[in-house]
């Protein structure tokens, strides 16, 4: 069995809020995988069902973001589970929004919530970060966390968590990491490939096809015809020498 547990603080007043991100991914997960009603146990909502086989409690702890330990701690140690059979979803505040990673173990960043179930079952616990963004400057951390998503944050909200619900299945089988894998290709948008550049041409048009050159034996065919006519020229000339040289009466001279 391993446990889900999203963090946040109870009542409407904080049910949008960006620190609320833990409650709304569990609450998604709830719906796509049809679990059974919400019920209290273990100072939470409570919910069991089963997820590609394994058997998984979702929890929603009642006791505000500061105190969540003391509703995991008490689930951990009454059905007897290791740190690691605990996956908590929570915001986080050092990645960029949409974006999710997963780890184990590490230090609470000083989320309150890490803080106090680190505190009652170590910190070897597996987390689920689900990206917030940050404010900017430290002193606007409290009002950003505290405050409700924006409606622009819808774009990337309700496409994470439909894929957190939907591949939930991963984590619930132990493989944490082909799930971030798998949640980072679905949300990262494919970059356009361009088109492969025509070749420019001088003038800014293609360039016509080279002429075939003519062969080399038709060279000397094109002087052919004038050389001919050259040679009968001079044989005229002769000719018409030797008849002048005739004496008159057609008989030559003895």
């Amino acid at each position: 069995m391993i446990i889900l547990a999203g963090l946040g603080n109870p009542g409407a007043k904080y049910a949008g809020n960006r620190h609320n991100i833990g409650f709304m991914a569990v609450d998604r997960i709830h719906a796509r995988w049809r679990f059974p009603a919400w019920r209290k146990n273990f100072q939470s909502e409570v919910a069991e069902g089963t997820i590609a086989g394994e058997r998984v409690l979702l929890m929603k702890p009642q006791t505000y973001m500061n105190e969540s330990g003391r509703a995991v701690g008490e689930a951990v140690r009454f059905l007897k589970l290791a740190p690691t059979d605990v996956v908590v979803l929570h915001d986080e505040l050092d990645l960029p929004p949409g974006k999710l990673r997963m780890k184990v173990g590490g230090g609470h960043g000083g989320h309150n919530g890490l803080r106090s179930i680190t505190s009652q079952i170590t910190d070897g616990y597996r987390r689920m970060r689900l990206g917030i963004g940050h404010p900017g400057q430290r002193e606007l951390v409290h009002a950003h966390v505290l405050s409700d998503f924006a409606k622009a944050d819808q774009a990337w909200l309700d496409p994470l968590l439909d894929a957190v619900a939907g591949h939930v299945d991963d984590v619930a089988t132990g493989h944490d990491d082909t799930f971030g894998n798998r949640i980072h290709l679905l949300l990262t948008p494919e970059k356009p490939t361009k088109p492969p550049k025509k070749p420019r041409e001088a003038g800014g048009e293609a360039a016509a096809a080279p002429a075939a050159a003519a062969p080399a034996a038709d060279a000397p065919a094109a002087d052919a015809p004038a050389a001919k006519g050259t040679d009968r020229n001079a044989m005229a000339a002769m000719l018409r020498g030797l008849m002048a040289q005739r004496p008159k009466g057609g008989k030559p001279k003895l």
